[in-house]
């Protein structure tokens, strides 16, 4: 049964100290902290990630993006960024799960599938048995430099319904949300959370007139 709850909010692509102060105050859940991609926004050094996890309050979880593929590797990243969550970009091996389960005690694991077609939906039943929870994204991993998020692109929302129905952990949804669209985003796939960078962004930095009416879509939305 869909939840008639609003969802909650994760604010990605987080720049500072001071941006993530400002996703904190309207009612963030979770932020976002990018690491190195082939492409996209958002990108910051492992330093700041680290920097800006110790000043995000309890209650609210920290995402570390990574592109890495290798668990070894996004087992490395997280003790150096120490973030309470990882989420990982691009397509991994079903045996990664099971290393980075063992080696990383108490850190939550979000797989990112991007929504490129009916495939998503066969991708999403075989990784959800191994991650905490999914998010549906927009980026194509198959092109020459892989798009592996902040597209700011929206893709198709009913194949999103179909993996929130088949899936028995929390979706997030992200992709080309913004103000304008969140409540419709909402009502057709029924997320466990919303997922927005670029949407609440002018100039490449958290705008707080658009981060402030995103909030106030969402805080209307309603599941359909």
């Amino acid at each position: 049964m869909q939840s008639t709850a609003r969802p909650r909010l994760k604010i990605c692509c987080i720049q500072d100290a001071t941006e993530a102060e400002l996703a904190v105050r309207y009612g963030a859940a979770a932020v976002g902290l990018v690491a190195a991609m082939p492409s996209g926004p958002g990108v910051i050094p492992e330093s700041r990630i680290a920097a800006i996890a110790t000043t995000i309050p309890p209650g609210v979880a920290t995402f570390l993006l990574t592109s890495e593929r290798d668990p070894a590797a996004i087992v490395a990243q997280q003790q150096r960024c120490r973030c309470s969550t990882v989420q990982i970009v691009d397509r991994m091996d079903d045996d990664a799960y099971d290393f980075l389960r063992a080696a990383m005690p108490g850190i939550a694991l979000v797989q990112v599938v991007h929504v490129t077609g009916e495939e998503a939906l066969a991708e999403a039943e075989r990784v959800a048995p191994y991650v905490n929870a999914i998010l549906l994204d927009s980026g194509n991993p198959r092109l020459a430099v892989p798009e592996l998020g902040g597209t700011g692109r929206r893709h198709d929302w009913m194949i999103s319904a179909r993996i929130r129905a088949a899936v028995p952990v929390p979706v997030y949804l992200a992709g080309g949300l913004r103000a304008e669209n969140v409540a419709e985003a909402v009502a057709t796939v029924g997320p466990f959370a919303v997922d927005v960078c670029t949407g609440v962004r002018t100039g490449g930095r958290l705008d707080e007139a658009k981060l402030a009416a995103f909030v106030a879509a969402l805080d209307g939305a309603r599941v359909g």
